[in-house]
């Protein structure tokens, strides 16, 4: 079982239990990178040609993305690792945490490069409040993860630490992550900020591999507790991620109050809304706003694996393989519920 407490059992990596744990750990040692192998001295001289509106997103972005990956990383070491048995999660959620703390690096980096008044940006999410309402949500949830013991034998434990991992994994990573990114990779396609765009790139090689992690772990802890396989936890986890989606939309105007070249809030949040209906399906889910991409020059690295209905009684035990990222399900395996389109 994935879920309990670790006993002398589960320090034996061998024999892995769950190999597309141990193969995305791989892939993620593979991925490592750090920041200053980026030289940021052409986006200076892009800065002072961009206008107060498109430095405004970019400070905006900087502001909820310094604190958010340290949010991440309390969340993992506190709220996920202790309730984990199976030593290949445990590795994977180091290197993971190793990422975290990298990508904070990266955006500190950034914030020492470019002639930012720094004690506003650090302020800004004290300040704003659509960015503190987005805090707000996912402080909920962490405070639950890293301040109350949660009984991880019961079903409503095992619950708990289910909505948790969708608050923090599935909307903070894989819904507002996601869309900031967008907006940090819009500049490039106007051939701005380039190598701060190859950043941004970067992370999100590393992010697609966490949302994964995060993806397979609910489904397979679902798989293994049947019990909480219910139209009330479904509708459930359905209103925590369209809740977080209300918060990043209000969050978005507030990032494009203007709107500059060729974006602004609306087609920000029809973004938000396609990669939140691509979570709820990732999820086994019905979709929600039915939105299109408006952002198809995206690139489909960022997509994930096609993934089964976690709300159907399927068995989803299959694993990743690293080199080729493919899923490689076993015989007899029911497919996946398709979720194939490029997501960017």
């Amino acid at each position: 079982m994935l879920l309990g407490k670790a006993s002398a059992e589960d320090m034996n990596l061998h024999p892995i239990k769950y190999p597309w744990a141990y193969n995305l750990y791989n892939q993620a040692v593979r991925n490592t990178w750090f920041p200053h192998e980026i030289a940021l001295k052409e986006d200076l001289e892009d800065w002072v040609k961009m206008t107060d509106d498109e430095q405004h997103a970019v400070k905006f972005l900087m502001a909820f993305f310094n604190p958010a990956e340290l949010i991440v990383n309390r969340s993992i070491a506190l709220g996920i690792y202790p309730y984990l048995k199976s030593p290949e999660c445990h590795l994977y959620l180091a290197k993971q945490m190793w990422e975290e703390a990298n990508h904070c690096v990266s955006f500190e980096y950034v914030l020492e490069t470019f002639p930012f008044d720094k004690e506003k940006i650090f302020d800004l999410h004290l300040t704003v409040p659509s960015m503190q309402a987005k805090e707000e949500y996912i402080m909920k949830y962490l405070r639950r993860m890293t301040e109350e013991k949660l009984d991880i034998e019961t079903p409503e434990g095992k619950k708990d630490f289910i909505r948790n991992l969708v608050a923090t994994n599935i909307v903070m990573e894989g819904i507002w992550f996601y869309s900031g990114f967008m907006v940090a990779l819009s500049f490039r396609q106007r051939n701005q900020l380039r190598n701060f765009g190859s950043m941004i790139n970067w992370v999100i090689r590393d992010e697609s591999l966490h949302l994964q992690f995060g993806i397979n772990l609910i489904h397979n802890i679902l798989e293994e507790n049947q019990v909480l396989l219910t139209e009330e936890f479904a509708n459930e986890i359905r209103s925590i991620i369209i809740e977080g989606v209300d918060r990043e939309v209000a969050y978005n105007k507030d990032l494009f109050p203007n709107g500059i070249l060729g974006l602004n809030a609306d087609y920000v949040n029809q973004y938000v809304q396609y990669v939140a209906d691509r979570r709820l399906e990732e999820l086994g889910l019905a979709k929600h706003y039915n939105a299109t991409n408006p952002a198809k020059w995206m690139s489909t690295a960022t997509d994930v694996f096609e993934l089964v209905n976690f709300f159907e009684a399927q068995n989803t035990s299959y694993e990743v393989d690293a080199h080729s990222g493919k899923s490689s399900k076993p015989a007899g395996v029911s497919p996946a519920k398709a979720s194939t389109q490029a997501e960017e």
